[in-house]
């Protein structure tokens, strides 16, 4: 195998290495916890619940509010006891499952 030939092997592995962590990081970023739904704002995309620590997303036990997509709304009442999947995008929280 030529120098150049195992420069781009070498070159390509460090590339798919970087792809794997970025993964990995994105993964780290969602937790799951069980709550109460506090507050529901459809036409701003909001949900408030209150819930417990979320360790995977490093947040203590507190009231916040949440991104939410409109149709995952459908059923979910304020006073509900829901479980849910959140991941932090840009500095935001987004459900990305919810159910009671």
């Amino acid at each position: 195998m030529s120098l150049v030939s195992i420069r781009s092997v070498a070159a390509a592995g460090l590339v798919l290495a970087g792809t794997m962590t970025v993964v990995s990081s994105a993964q780290a970023q969602q937790g799951s916890a069980s709550g109460e739904v506090r507050r529901i704002d459809a036409e701003a995309g909001k949900i408030t619940l209150k819930h417990g620590s979320i360790e995977a997303l490093q947040l203590p036990a507190m009231t916040l509010v949440y991104l939410i997509q409109m149709d995952q709304l459908a059923g979910i009442e304020p006073g509900d006891k829901v479980k849910f999947t959140a991941e932090r995008r840009n500095d935001q929280y987004v459900i990305i499952k919810i159910s009671k």
